[in-house]
C-alpha cells in the first residue's frame, strides 16, 4: 500500500495556506486578512485535496487486488505521487521505479481540474490498468522491433551510419505507437472496472473526455478519438 503521509505532505506543500482539520495558531492582530479571491482559492484547494485523498484510499486497494488477481510476478504495490510543479497542463501517467514498483503520478492541474470524484477515480483506474496490462513492457518491445526492422532496411539499402541511426530512431517511434491506441482503449476498459468496483460511476467519470482536446483518429497517433473512449467506458459499464 502507498505510504499516505508523504503523499499528503507533498500535496499540502503545493497549496499555500491550505486549511486542514487541525488547531492552527491564532493569527497576529496586524496580519492582513486574505482577500475573498484568496479565500476561495484556499477553499477549492482544500476540497480538491480531500477529494484526491478519498479517491486514493478507495481506488488504490481495488487496483492492487485486481493486479494480484490477474498477474503473476509483477509488483502490485502502487505508489501514488503528486507533481507539485506550477503552470503545468493537467496530466497523469504510469511508470515504474528502478525496483519495478508501479508509480501513478498526478499533477496539481489535473487534480484541481476534475469536476467530481468519479472523474478522478476513472483516471486513476485507467493509469493503474496500464501497469496491470503490461503496457510499458509491450511498448518497449514494439519500439525495439520497429528500430531493428527500419534500421536493418536502411543498412541493407546501403545507407550511411547517420541515416541508419535516424532510421532506428524513427522505427522506435513507429513501433511504440503501433499499438498505443489499442493500449489506451484496453486501459479504459479495465479502468472502468476498477473505478466501478471502488464504488464510483465510470460513465460519469468518462465525461472528462468532453473537456480535453480530441486527438481524432490520426495515423500513428498516441490516443484514440475521445468518442471511442467514451463508448468503451459505456459498453464496459453496461456489461458489469
Amino acid at each position: 500500500m502507498t505510504r499516505f503521509l508523504p503523499l499528503v505532505l507533498l500535496f499540502l506543500a503545493a497549496c499555500t495556506e491550505l486549511p486542514v482539520d487541525a488547531v492552527a495558531p491564532a493569527p497576529k492582530a496586524d496580519a492582513p486578512k486574505p482577500s475573498a479571491a484568496e479565500t476561495e482559492v484556499q477553499r477549492r484547494a482544500a476540497k480538491a485535496a480531500r477529494q484526491f485523498i478519498s479517491v486514493v484510499e478507495t481506488v488504490e486497494p481495488v487496483a492492487e487486488n485486481e493486479c494480484r488477481r490477474v498477474t503473476r510476478g509483477i509488483n502490485c504495490d502502487f505508489q501514488i505521487v503528486v507533481d507539485d510543479r506550477p503552470d503545468q497542463p493537467p496530466n497523469a501517467f504510469q511508470t515504474v521505479d528502478r525496483a519495478g514498483r508501479p508509480i501513478l503520478a498526478f499533477n496539481l492541474a489535473l487534480i484541481t481540474s476534475v469536476r467530481n470524484a468519479d472523474e478522478l477515480a476513472f483516471i486513476m483506474g485507467h493509469e493503474a490498468a496500464h501497469h496491470i496490462l503490461h503496457h510499458l513492457d509491450k511498448s518497449r518491445e514494439t519500439a525495439t522491433y520497429g528500430a531493428v526492422i527500419l534500421s536493418g532496411i536502411a543498412a541493407l539499402g546501403g545507407a550511411d551510419a547517420e541515416t541508419v541511426r535516424s532510421a532506428e530512431e524513427l522505427g522506435a517511434v513507429i513501433g511504440a505507437r503501433s499499438f498505443s491506441k489499442e493500449f489506451e482503449l484496453e486501459a479504459d476498459r479495465l479502468g472502468t472496472i476498477i473505478a466501478a468496483r471502488a464504488g464510483y460511476d465510470p460513465v460519469l467519470g468518462s465525461e472528462f473526455f468532453y473537456r480535453i482536446p480530441d486527438p481524432g483518429n490520426e495515423f500513428l497517433g498516441t490516443h484514440p478519438p475521445n468518442a471511442a473512449r467514451r463508448e468503451m467506458v459505456r459498453k464496459t459499464a453496461a456489461a458489469l
